[in-house]
């Protein structure tokens, strides 16, 4: 759980530390609702690149900034409509769009989630902790960026098999960057790295996207209202929302799902994998090539108990797509097939694993037979702007990309099917939950008890995370008065 006890004597130091290097800290409240910063940060941003590595920066993490690279400013929440000229489905398929982070995704969230409160509480202590980011991707791009704005050094740990493009970009913002074996399913091996830090240094504080509640609990307060002032915009009067569609991944982003729920209690929540790492669908095991959901295991923080549906996707599809959405010859290919030509030009919102996230919502769409009054939910977690390296890969194993290439990943976007999905009975939802065991209480020490307590004290369990985040950013508050930035 997230632990917000405190350590009164390193508080006053790292406020010390914040005030020389003019850091102020963003609550929940104003993540969900930019209009709540000061005007005078506002103005501030308008000098500040997306991607710098600047303090005010923190105030950039929310789905609601202006779609521009430098200088922009606060709008409504970023997202995509798909039309079913793409989709092949009726049905309205609603992506939020992560691209509009900094660095380029929603991770940066997940993890001011997981490093903020153990900063403002005093546990953890910049100028001698380390903080140690595992990750199969993004997570630790997040990690890293949001610790050099808070004056904290940081450690990344990421599979050798990702692309080349994460690698640069982590060796100019991470202090160390350290590469584990494998490709995206290899979990377990940086699980295995951290357990030798910690076995070998002093001086590291973890914080593993996999069982760290500020991932579901940021997820939970500003993805959740995210993606209800989404529906509140889109919906017509007989519109019906059906659900939310998201790959595993450390199962954060799902605590968007748990919070839509309580707002619109006949919805779902289903979840996506690789269908080569068949983990929740069989409790299975495999490599694949969808970057940024990892797998062979089952988050300690996945609401298993909540969830509806499991939907594997095959990564070639995901591969085929992506050459489909970016290369000339697909684009041209669909726009002559009928979709606009602004649909087109912004392909290259989605990242693999968003493109795998889109498979899966149509997979959905077409599993429960929605038609256009039904609304389907996706986030595309980052864009192709992290993936150049893949598609130039792409061309050089499979050769130039031409219309009869085009042609046929078009009829396979059209065409996809309802195998390898599975709707989760309550002993279904159960064999899930019980594989946390093998690596949460057998490898990773955690206590049986807690297990037990998320799957038979379900509702009070995640509700206890949940309603943390007022008090949370009450401590903000009260850490922002110390460091004394804001008068």
């Amino acid at each position: 759980m997230i632990d917000l006890s405190i350590n009164e004597e390193q508080i006053e130091r790292t406020a010390k530390r914040c005030r020389e290097r003019n850091i102020i800290i963003p609550t929940f409240e104003q993540m969900k609702n930019p209009e709540l910063i000061p005007d005078w940060i506002k103005e501030e941003l308008k000098g500040i690149g997306l991607w710098d590595v600047h303090p005010r920066n923190l105030f950039r993490i929310t789905w609601k900034n202006e779609p521009m690279e430098s200088g922009g400013g606060f709008g409504g929440v970023n997202y995509i409509v798909l039309p079913s000229e793409l989709t092949g489905v009726a049905t309205k398929i609603i992506a939020l769009v992560g691209k509009w982070f900094p660095t380029g995704s929603h991770k940066v969230g997940a993890t001011l989630g997981c490093l903020v409160p153990r900063l403002i509480t005093g546990q953890f202590d910049p100028t001698k902790h380390k903080a140690v980011w595992p990750s199969t991707g993004n997570y630790c791009r997040g990690g890293a960026y949001d610790a050099v704005l808070l004056a904290c050094e940081s450690i990344a740990i990421l599979p050798e098999e990702m692309s080349k493009e994460r690698f640069e970009w982590l060796s100019n913002v991470a202090g160390e960057v350290i590469p584990t074996p494998g490709c995206e399913s290899n979990v377990k091996e940086i699980f295995d790295k951290c357990w030798e830090l910690k076995e070998t240094r002093d001086d590291i504080f973890i914080f593993n996207q996999f069982d760290e509640f500020g991932n579901h609990l940021w997820h939970y307060v500003v993805t959740g209202s995210a993606m209800e002032e989404v529906l509140k915009k889109e919906m017509r009067d007989n519109d019906v929302y059906s659900g939310v569609v998201l790959t595993s991944g450390s199962s954060g982003t799902l605590g968007s799902g748990d919070y839509l729920k309580e707002i619109y209690p006949g919805s779902k929540i289903a979840v996506g994998e690789a269908l080569q790492c068949p983990t929740l669908l069989l409790s299975g095991y495999g490599g694949h090539r969808i970057e940024g959901i990892g797998d062979k295991h089952v988050p300690w923080i996945h609401n298993v108990k909540n969830t509806d549906m499991v939907v594997a996707v095959d990564d070639e599809h995901s591969i085929r797509l992506l050459r489909l959405f970016n290369e000339p010859t697909g684009r041209e290919y669909l726009k002559k097939m009928g979709v606009g030509e602004e649909i087109v030009d912004n392909l290259d919102l989605l990242g693999i694993s968003s493109i795998g996230n889109l498979i899966a919502a149509i997979k959905y769409a077409r599993y429960y037979e929605l038609n256009d009054k039904d609304v389907v939910l996706t986030v595309f977690t980052d864009s192709m702007e992290l993936y150049g390296s893949r598609q130039r890969e792409l061309n050089e194993e499979r050769g130039e990309y031409g219309e009869r290439d085009a042609i046929r990943d078009f009829e396979l976007l059209q065409d996809i099917s309802i195998d390898n999905m599975l709707e989760l009975t309550h002993y279904e939802r159960k064999r899930i939950h019980n594989l946390k065991y093998y690596t949460w209480i057998e490898q990773q020490g955690k206590e049986l008890d807690e297990l037990n307590a998320q799957w038979f004290n379900h509702r009070e369990y995640w509700s206890s995370v949940h309603v943390l985040a007022p008090e949370i950013d009450k401590l903000i508050i009260e850490f922002n008065d110390r460091v004394g930035l804001l008068d």
